[in-house]
C-alpha cells in the first residue's frame, strides 16, 4: 500500500512568529511523533511551505490579512526546527490551496492520504478539499490532533466542514 503524510505549512510565521499561536507551539511535538511513525511504517512524507513575495502587503491575500508572513527566504518562511530534518519533499504554495500538490496527489497512485499542520481552517481545509475532488475514491484523512486553526472554534468548524466532504478526521 503506498501512502502520503502531508505536512501543511509548519513554518516559523505560524508556528511562533508573526501569526503563531499557542496551539500551534503545542502541537509541533505530535507532528514530529506523527512523521516518526509514518517513516517506520514506510509512508512517504511531503511538507507544504506558505510562501509569499516581498511585496505581500499589496497582494489581495495581503490586503485581506495585513500582516506579513512567509516572505520567501525569511526566518519565518522556514520549516520549524524540530521538523526540518523530515522536509526533504517540499512544494511552495502561493496561496492556501495548491493545485500542484493537488497533481502530485492525483499522478502518485496512492492508496491512503493524510494531512496535518497549519491552519486547519484555511490551509489544510483548502488542500484537503482539492484532493478530494481531484481523486473521490482516495480516502482522504485529516489527524485532529496534529493541526490547529486560527482559533479553536475554527478549527473545529474546519474538521466539521471536512467531514461533511467526506474526509476522515482521525484523532
Amino acid at each position: 500500500m503506498k501512502k502520503l503524510l502531508i505536512v501543511v505549512d509548519m513554518q516559523k510565521d505560524f508556528v511562533d512568529g508573526s501569526l503563531g499561536t499557542k496551539e500551534a507551539q503545542a502541537i509541533v511535538p505530535l507532528v514530529r511523533d506523527r512523521i516518526l511513525q509514518a517513516v517506520e511504517a514506510g509512508w512517504e512524507v511531503l511538507f507544504t511551505r506558505d510562501t509569499h513575495p516581498a511585496d505581500y502587503l499589496q497582494t489581495q491575500e495581503g490586503r485581506k490579512l495585513p500582516v506579513e508572513h512567509c516572505i520567501r527566504g525569511t526566518e519565518g518562511w522556514e520549516i520549524v526546527g524540530e521538523l526540518r530534518e523530515f522536509a526533504g519533499r517540499v512544494i511552495d504554495k502561493p496561496s492556501f490551496g495548491s493545485l500542484e500538490l493537488m497533481e502530485y496527489v492525483a499522478k502518485g497512485g496512492y492508496d491512503e492520504v493524510e494531512l496535518t499542520g497549519l491552519c486547519t481552517d484555511i490551509c489544510v481545509v483548502s488542500n484537503a478539499l482539492l484532493i478530494k475532488a481531484a481523486v473521490p475514491e482516495l480516502p482522504v484523512k485529516v489527524r485532529s490532533s496534529c493541526c490547529a486553526g486560527v482559533t479553536p472554534a475554527s478549527h473545529e468548524a474546519a474538521l466539521q466542514t471536512m467531514a461533511m466532504c467526506q474526509v476522515e478526521i482521525l484523532s
